[in-house]
């Protein structure tokens, strides 16, 4: 093989990895959109079935939850958030549900920090 043959084969090389990357992006975009719609799925899931129980214990009993199964339940709905945050996902009004980058949100702190004060 002659120098000019190698040259062009490894250009070639070159631009097939360059596709690939591209490729891999536009994955690794997908992926991204993908868990975002799968945990927005599991929290508007888990609201519903907490209604539907909520909904079955209340015409079974005959009457409305007491204060404390409702303290229980914001206890439950806080640390549900936690999870999530911990999870790398926003819960703050601003980016909620999207993929949180390494870095703390100061948005989704507060809101954590508000939400376990009003507990209190």
């Amino acid at each position: 093989m002659d120098k000019q043959a190698i040259l062009a084969q490894m250009t070639q090389i070159e631009d097939q990895i360059g596709n690939l990357y591209k490729e891999l992006g536009g994955l690794k975009e997908q992926i991204v959109q993908m868990l975002e719609e799968n945990t927005r799925l599991e929290l508007e899931n888990q609201a519903k079935g907490e209604r539907l129980e909520a909904l079955q214990s209340s015409e079974q009993n005959g009457t409305a939850r007491d204060d404390l199964t409702l303290a229980e339940a914001s206890g439950e709905g806080h640390d549900n958030l936690a999870r999530l945050y911990n999870e790398g996902f926003h819960i703050c009004n601003v980016h909620y549900g999207s993929m949180r980058s390494s870095e703390d949100c100061l948005f989704c702190l507060s809101f954590l920090s508000k939400t376990s004060q009003e507990e209190k």
